[in-house]
């Protein structure tokens, strides 16, 4: 069997079903073998920086490791966005790159790059196949790191005249994913620390998702009447409609949101990284603060807040084992005053201006069980703010903030999830950076709904150019783009609105089509954000 062959036959025993790329001649060997394998679809994307974030979402929504390829140096250099948004999200993605000749490296050869070097400050794990007879186990190995622990993203390299080598091949099993369970003492120490706390709350991250431990959060917070909130993006790992639902701690964040946690006496983190952006740059947890961080990942605990207690264990085992000690205290009162914080945030002024009505009426039209993926921008914090997440696995957004994620995170979700419907929201910022993906769904009829809020800036570039330099523009103004007539041209359907009443008639229409349709959304460049705009932000100075 030829190393080519060998790595095609270890992502199916990780029951890899989709495979994202831009083809290079460096890898054809390979792209030749998942054309032989009928198990597997090669989705072929028109941008390396496309297919990784296809891939890095598909790893968020399925139950396999996301997969994408590309060439050498060139195609390597152009998936890097891919692979960092799976490290700050911890998202379980397998790079497999092709590489030059044995021969010519080090020589300069074609579009050479030293990929251990390259990747290694970004990645969980990089390594190049050498010698045939390695191969599986290196690529083995790579869906290994990739899944356990604090997953991440792995980088394998392949060297182009390896892939056509044969050699005997031996396969272990698919992969095994450890949950180890907090000891005894670490969980009569939890319950110590609950019983002397007055205002607990629950922080509640993407471990808790990665575990598939939702409703033990949920029975945990409802047999002790515990607030939860939630880290940034990472919206879907508690019900939002739930009575002990406090919050999400994002960008913008309400001041009644915050103030749940800062009057917090005792913070359960659970798999949660404690991000600059949940810490509100890192100044919402305070000495005051007992902390105690549970996380699967040794290096978490203790990186951002010293924590009172530190459990290195699985999300799941360890609120089953905390739901078995009996803790003779309720939070009832606090918890109900934390719920009317956040209640309180639904209805701020931002809710009632064009973005917020078209989130009430995603809100209203979108089965429950729907997908939504966000690009970076301002228009977010509609999303954000208003959207009540009421179900596992409905939000697919990048903590590492990545402009153009939406589109093709939304096609990756969507190949994980083809019985959802998925919807992508945009900046036209965003958009323009991957919209060429458009044609990549429409090749492969993936039916997503991308919107596209577009006011022709970089919105959040501007809002911090205003905040800091006022009046004096520079590089944030943008041009005029049709993006609903480029979809159109692209073979999709695209639609422009300019008022809530368009969107809703024309999204109605859009839940029934059988392909990939683009909303292009009008927006008032003066509303930099949620609850500023230009002019309020310059009367400031």
């Amino acid at each position: 069997m030829s190393s080519a062959q060998a790595v095609v036959e270890c992502m199916k025993i990780e029951n890899v079903r989709h495979v994202f790329c831009v083809p290079g001649e460096s890898f054809l060997p390979v792209l030749d073998a998942i054309s032989r394998e009928s198990s597997m679809q090669l989705i072929s994307a028109r941008h390396e920086g496309g297919a990784s974030f296809m891939a890095e979402a598909y790893g968020k929504a399925a139950p396999s490791p996301g997969v994408v390829m590309a060439t050498r140096g060139v195609g390597a250099a152009n998936l890097t966005i891919g692979v960092h948004t799976a490290a700050q999200d911890s998202t379980p993605l397998v790079v497999l790159l092709g590489q030059v000749h044995s021969s010519f490296k080090g020589r300069e050869g074609f579009q050479e790059v030293d990929l251990e070097a390259f990747f290694k400050p970004i990645a969980k794990w990089v390594a190049e196949i050498r010698e045939p007879p390695r191969t599986t186990e290196i690529i083995q190995r790579a869906f290994r790191i990739a899944r356990t622990g604090r997953p991440g993203p792995v980088v394998v390299a392949m060297p182009e005249d390896v892939l056509k080598k044969e050699a005997l091949m031996t396969f272990g099993p698919a992969v095994s994913i450890p949950a180890p369970a907090p000891s005894r003492e670490e969980v009569e120490a939890v319950k110590d620390a609950l019983l002397s706390s007055v205002r607990p709350v629950v922080i509640a991250g993407g471990g808790v998702k990665r575990a598939g431990a939702e409703q033990e959060l949920v029975s945990l917070a409802e047999h002790y009447n515990l607030p939860v909130v939630t880290a940034f993006r990472r919206h879907d790992s508690f019900p939002n409609d739930h009575r002990l639902y406090a919050g999400h701690l994002g960008l913008g964040t309400d001041q009644n949101i915050l103030e749940t946690v800062r009057q917090a006496d005792t913070i359960l983190a659970v798999g949660t990284r404690l991000s600059e952006v949940t810490t509100q740059d890192y100044k919402l947890l305070t000495p005051d603060h007992k902390v105690i961080h549970i996380d699967i990942d040794e290096k978490t605990i203790g990186s951002v807040h010293p924590p009172f207690l530190g459990i290195v264990a699985d999300a799941r085992q360890v609120l089953k084992k905390l739901l078995a000690v009996d803790v003779a205290r309720g939070w009832g009162n606090w918890a109900e005053r934390s719920r009317r914080g956040y209640e309180k945030s639904l209805t701020s002024p931002g809710s009632r201006l064009l973005n917020g009505r078209i989130i009430d009426c995603l809100q209203n039209k979108l089965p429950e069980n729907s997908v939504i993926t966000n690009d970076a921008g301002n228009f977010a914090g509609w999303l954000h703010s208003y959207f009540v997440f009421r179900c596992p696995h409905t939000y697919v957004g990048p903590t590492s903030g990545a402009m153009g994620y939406g589109l093709p995170a939304a096609l990756g979700v969507k190949l994980a999830s083809p019985d959802k419907v998925v919807v992508s929201l945009s900046g036209d910022g965003g958009f323009m950076m991957t919209m060429q993906e458009v044609e990549t769904a429409v090749r492969y009829n993936i039916p997503v709904i991308s919107l596209v809020f577009n006011n022709r800036m970089y919105g959040t570039i501007r809002m911090h150019q205003e905040m800091h330099y006022p009046c004096q523009v520079a590089g944030t103004d943008l041009g005029e783009v049709r993006f609903s007539k480029m979809a159109d041209l692209m073979g999709a359907e695209g639609f422009y609105v300019k008022t809530a009443a368009d969107f809703e008639r024309v999204f109605e229409q859009a839940l029934l089509a059988t392909g990939p349709v683009v909303i292009e959304i009008e927006c008032d460049p003066e509303q930099i954000s949620l609850n500023r705009t230009i002019q309020s932000i310059r009367a400031e100075q």
